[in-house]
């Protein structure tokens, strides 16, 4: 199989290493809209530089997988679409509703393949909690919650074209909300502080955020996020039951001290940051996409599927605004 991908940073780079790794990929198209960076990263990987984005979709490729910034996707999307290509992108489709129903349209109406990466998805811990929901083995489901802290603040210039913290972070918490609960979100309450760094509040971003999300069940699930979690990389997800309780991402790397005499000390070593918390997860969900291309799965994680991540987080950024309750049926559907 012959992979093209679109954007050679950080997570472009680790993308590309996987998918070289991968038995079924024989040869890997880079591209990125410096081409001297992408001839740098096919010459690390031993993968093929293209001379131009638009190359990719010409030069005959069984797919596309796309790692460029955020205000490409729905572009690239679209492109892949009307060449009648499968496409592996990382989240966002787009920055806003329209955008992504734009770029959805596309995609179905070309009957093509959109499989979008929300990696927890394919995380070991995730998996568990899932299959404990499911199965009733934590009992009637009540209290959810979720927890998204990254180190250190994003450099300035991302702030901008990120579309924000709910969009751009909590968003994947929306999604393995979803997922792992297999439940909707009826309605969101949110906040945030931007207190912190200035550049958060130069962008018309927070720094700090926190939901309440009430479930189409009953269940209440808490979210919150913050870019400035000195301690280091923290994700989890704690889910409780009238029968039991399970937590996901609490191992001996959790950037958490326990304030009790006889509690843990601190981790020896923290997780520094999303690419090494998830590294499994990111490989499996290329291999996912892999079987997915080649007709032996059904799609992990389609583009309506991250629509309903993306209602949540317009709905929260709603409520945060306008400082109230916000009901999903007020945020578009498509």
């Amino acid at each position: 199989m012959r992979i093209g991908l679109i954007g050679t940073g950080r997570i472009g780079t680790f993308h590309s290493m996987a998918l070289r790794r991968h038995p079924e990929v024989t040869s890997l198209v880079v591209a990125d809209a410096d081409p001297v960076r992408a001839a740098g990263l096919a010459a690390r990987t031993g993968a093929v530089p293209a001379p131009s984005v638009a190359d990719v979709f010409t030069i005959g490729v069984d797919a596309v997988v796309i790692t460029a910034a955020t205000a490409a996707h729905a572009e690239l999307i679209g492109r892949a679409a009307r060449a009648g290509l499968p496409v592996f992108c990382e989240k966002p489709i787009a920055l806003d509703l329209p955008g992504t129903l734009a770029a959805l349209a596309e995609v179905e109406a070309a009957g093509t393949a959109l499989q979008l990466g929300f990696q927890r998805r394919f995380d070991a811990g995730y998996a568990a909690a899932r299959e404990a929901v499911r199965s009733g083995r934590l009992g009637r489901l009540h209290t959810v919650r979720a927890i998204t802290s990254d180190p250190a603040p994003p450099p300035a210039a991302y702030l901008p074209l990120s579309g924000g913290l709910y969009r751009d972070c909590l968003v994947h918490d929306f999604d393995v909300l979803r997922w792992v609960t297999g439940r909707e979100v009826t309605e969101v309450y949110a906040t945030g502080s931007d207190a912190g760094p200035a550049m958060f509040r130069e962008a018309g971003d927070v720094d700090t955020a926190a939901a309440i999300l009430t479930l189409d069940d009953g269940t209440l699930a808490t979210a919150t996020a913050t870019r400035c979690n000195g301690a280091g990389y923290d994700v989890r997800m704690e889910l409780a039951g009238d029968l039991d309780q399970l937590a996901v991402g609490l191992d001996d790397r959790t950037p958490l001290t326990s304030a009790e005499p006889a509690g843990p000390a601190a981790p020896v070593k923290p997780w520094p940051g999303f690419l090494e918390r998830f590294a499994p997860a990111y490989e499996a969900e290329l291999a996912a996409f892999v079987e997915l291309v080649r007709g032996e799965r059904a799609n992990p994680c389609d583009g309506r599927e991250a629509l309903r991540a993306l209602r949540i987080a317009e709905a929260c950024e709603l409520s945060r605004r306008e400082r109230r309750l916000v009901r999903m049926a007020e945020i578009p559907a498509g």
